[in-house]
């Protein structure tokens, strides 16, 4: 089979489908058309260069372009930039002349979205964040040296990584976001867990507000709600626009995305489509969805290539939004559907645990905060999301692979982990979750997050709010405001203490004590009760009013 594949582009996608179809046909003819002077780089890897994390450029190159000419015989033109494509004759064009293909794969990927800043155009010190031209950028203008005051616009994955590095060369990082929250992929709890940690860490956050203006003379930024910001460098991310210009006749979503199948095929007759131009099936929800992620983009350009090259049996069949990101010392990820503002409105229960990444009586311990999201009648897993400083990339892709098993709460139970005290408990925070939610599920009580608590009492509702830790723990570290203590062991003795109509809220250190708590009232005929998700530690972590305990008396 001679025929002659053309690919478009040379990051990810492409170079992937280059390499899938010279495997699966070595007669072809493979042409691969790069505008730059580079294939192939670690986008991802940007961030940790700027702090030396990743201590050179060459680092971050991941394939050379003479290794696909010369292992893969791929005929790489680099900074030839294909100016016009005529599906109806199958040709594209470049400065250098026409080539006709038989196959063409477009992987052309996204271009940054810049906001409407006055100013923006008549200065450059600026950049994204996004291709390696933008580091060399960042390097030329000498913001890992000279610089100390850098604003990043955009809350997302690649803003908090690039914030996270510049802060650890010692700059004064601010971030900018339009959304009230940071992170806004993840559920408004996860989202403000990970805003505490940043603020702890020395990160200025500027929420809910843009900028609108570069004050060029005196360095600094001038934002929409009037506050003013010392920047004397500026790095924007804040998502990206699919590049498909070049295919005006092809179906596409409403960003401008070409809408594939499992074949990674367009609605153009011979022409493919992989990467970041792309929306694919959420394999969720079943509708068209966008994922941007360099793991997509190889396994979409891999299924390309091979069809394009002749096999019909590999396809991408779609994602559900799986991720993870470092900030500081810990990590938080999310995997399938998740109640945030990004996402399309589904119903759900929830329900969160704490747990020890390792068994309890060995050495370091840290915990895990793992929630998940589930169907109320079947439910099956859609959604979880997972935080803290180890374990977290274990816990999120068993639970995403979960989801694409659909496993319901009771298969949570029974998944075969492996276990040893340094790896994890007896019992995995992944089966943890699974026996806390099934247990509510069968309760009839009710679980609340602490922030849902916290806006009972803003509200000035009549609650009973019951700590069951003991007093030691309470002198330690305080407790919610309004509440009274009675620790679990004597609860049984001082039910003439709780409420019999009042909305009742329980909670302990972690949960499981609260857990217990509230099944003894429910067993002792209390209704309207309320376990509260994450006790003490999760109300700490996200920063809610404490008050102190001096000498304390149980009720």
């Amino acid at each position: 089979m001679g025929k002659r594949i053309i690919i478009i582009g040379g990051l990810s996608a492409g170079p992937s489908a280059a390499a899938k179809a010279r495997r699966e046909n070595e007669e072809a003819e493979i042409i691969l058309f790069e505008k730059t002077a580079n294939i192939s780089y670690a986008t991802c890897g940007i961030p940790y260069a700027l702090s030396g994390k990743i201590r050179s450029r060459d680092k971050l190159m991941v394939v050379k372009p003479d290794l696909l000419r010369k292992r893969f015989k791929i005929d790489v033109r680099l900074e030839e930039a294909v100016l016009a494509i005529d599906p109806k004759k199958q040709e594209v064009s470049t400065h250098l002349g026409i080539y006709p293909y038989d196959k063409l794969i477009y992987a052309t990927g996204g271009s940054p979205l810049i906001p409407p800043i006055k100013n923006l155009d008549s200065c450059d010190l600026w950049t994204t964040c996004k291709t390696i031209e933008d580091f060399d950028k960042i390097v030329k203008d000498k913001v890992l040296d000279d610089k100390k005051y850098v604003a990043i616009i955009g809350a997302g994955l690649i803003g908090l990584e690039a914030a996270e590095n510049l802060q650890k060369i010692g700059k004064t990082v601010h971030i900018i976001e339009k959304s009230e929250r940071v992170l806004p992929i993840l559920s408004p709890m996860s989202s403000r867990v990970i805003k505490g940690v940043l603020e702890d860490e020395g990160i200025q956050l500027h929420l809910g507000t843009t900028a609108q203006e570069l004050d060029l003379q005196n360095q600094r930024l001038i934002m929409e709600d009037g506050s003013v910001i010392q920047a004397d460098y500026l790095i924007i991310g804040i998502g990206i626009r699919p590049n498909t210009q070049l295919l005006p006749e092809a179906d596409k979503a409403g960003n401008g995305a070409l809408i594939v199948d499992a074949h990674m095929r367009t609605s153009l007759p011979n022409i493919y489509a992989a990467g970041d131009c792309v929306v694919m099936d959420h394999l969720i929800t079943g509708h068209k969805g966008f994922f941007p992620m360099g793991t997509h983009s190889n396994k979409g350009g891999r299924a390309a290539g091979a069809h394009a090259a002749g096999n019909s049996d590999i396809t991408f069949d779609g994602a559900y939004g799986t991720a993870i990101v470092q900030v500081f010392d810990y990590a938080m990820a999310k995997t399938g559907l998740t109640p945030c503002k990004e996402q399309e409105a589904f119903p759900y229960n929830s329900s969160l645990i704490i747990a020890g990444n390792t068994a309890g009586f060995y050495p370091d311990p840290s915990d895990v905060y793992v929630s998940l999201y589930y169907e109320p009648d079947t439910k099956v897993l859609v959604g979880a999301e997972v935080f803290g400083k180890k374990g977290v990339d274990k816990r999120i892709d068993v639970l995403s692979t979960a989801i694409y098993a659909q496993l319901t709460l009771h298969d949570l139970q029974n998944l075969d982990l492996a276990y040893a005290p340094s790896f994890s408990p007896a019992k995995d925070p992944v089966i943890v979750a699974g026996f806390a939610a099934d247990n509510v599920e069968m309760s009839g009580f009710d679980t609340a997050l602490p922030t849902e608590l916290e806006a009972q009492i803003l509200s000035g509702k009549d609650i009973q709010i019951i700590d069951v830790r003991n007093p030691d723990e309470l002198e330690k570290l305080g407790k919610v405001i309004g509440a009274i203590n009675i620790p679990l062991d004597e609860l049984r003795d001082n039910l003439d203490k709780i409420s019999d109509n009042l909305p009742k809220y329980i909670y302990c250190a972690k949960g499981l004590r609260g857990y217990l708590a509230t099944k003894i009232l429910e067993n002792n005929g209390f209704r309207n009760l309320n376990n509260v998700a994450g006790g003490m530690t999760l109300w700490k972590l996200l920063k809610l009013p404490i008050e102190r305990v001096e000498a304390f008396q149980t009720a």
